[in-house]
């Protein structure tokens, strides 16, 4: 990481650190770097507890399928491997998962799953926009209180990764799943064959 670990951190966040501990089983890298503000760490670690709750109207594979996405986008190792591992909890489907960068090309999404992905994109990519017509779409699931909420994890998420990748968080080996990268995979392409002795004629 391109900023270190402290030796001592302050009393006010050992109980997260402990608590990321006991559940991880080891403290988390990026909270190595939050629990420098103490104030930040705390603000940060309930705005996403908030976002992440049982109660909210946006569904858990549907959150994690958000995070580990942004997570790609973003190029950030960490939060592919931890977010990574969550989606791998909630998420029966192991090929799901490893064509989520693909998703577009991919038929095992439903509807509503690829309506958030593309709002997802459009948020996170540089140059995209949001149109009245994704809007349109999410409507179909869900309501604007839901879609605020939505929109507050695509943006927290992307808070996340940007702070890890300027920071250069490292994975922690959540992960085991071959998650694939951002790039859509083209076919190879086919030899160019040799002209036959006819056509050399």
């Amino acid at each position: 990481m391109r900023i270190p670990a402290k030796q001592h951190y302050s009393l006010l966040i050992k109980p997260l650190l402990w608590l990321q501990k006991r559940h991880y089983g080891n403290v988390l890298n990026p909270a190595l770097l939050w629990g420098r503000r103490p104030t930040l760490f705390w603000l940060v670690a309930g705005f996403f507890g908030y976002l992440d709750r049982k109660s909210s109207p946006v569904t858990p594979v549907t959150r994690s399928l958000v995070c580990v996405r942004v997570s790609q986008l973003n190029d950030c190792e960490f939060c592919v491997d931890a977010n990574g591992m969550k989606l791998a909890e909630r998420c029966d489907s192991v090929e799901k998962i490893k064509a989520l960068a693909n998703w577009q090309v991919s038929d095992l999404f439903e509807p509503q799953e690829r309506a958030v992905l593309a709002y997802v994109e459009a948020i996170t990519i540089t140059g995209q926009r949001v149109d009245e017509e994704m809007i349109a779409q999410l409507k179909q699931w869900y309501d604007d209180d839901a879609i605020v909420e939505l929109t507050a994890l695509i943006s927290f998420q992307n808070l996340s990764a940007k702070f890890n990748t300027a920071l250069d968080v490292p994975k922690q080996g959540f992960c085991s799943l071959p998650i694939q990268p951002n790039e859509i995979q083209q076919p190879a392409e086919q030899p160019i064959a040799s002209p036959s002795d006819d056509d050399k004629r």
